[in-house]
């Protein structure tokens, strides 16, 4: 049987109905994708990336 990716919505995303980021978990990687675009492919970034990532927008 083949795994299925289970994905959702980011808690930082929101509720406004903009700008909407699903996340999900593969293993020792983490799934990112547009929420609106979710046939446009997925980045797949490590754990440690990740976190980088989201402390880098906080700041922003």
């Amino acid at each position: 049987m083949e795994d299925v990716i289970r994905w959702r919505k980011a808690s930082a995303s929101g509720n406004d109905g903009g700008h909407c980021v699903e996340l999900a978990d593969l293993g020792l990687s983490v799934g990112v994708r547009d929420s609106k675009a979710p046939d446009a492919g997925h980045l797949t970034l490590d754990r440690g990336t990740l976190a980088a990532l989201v402390e880098a927008v906080k700041r922003a």
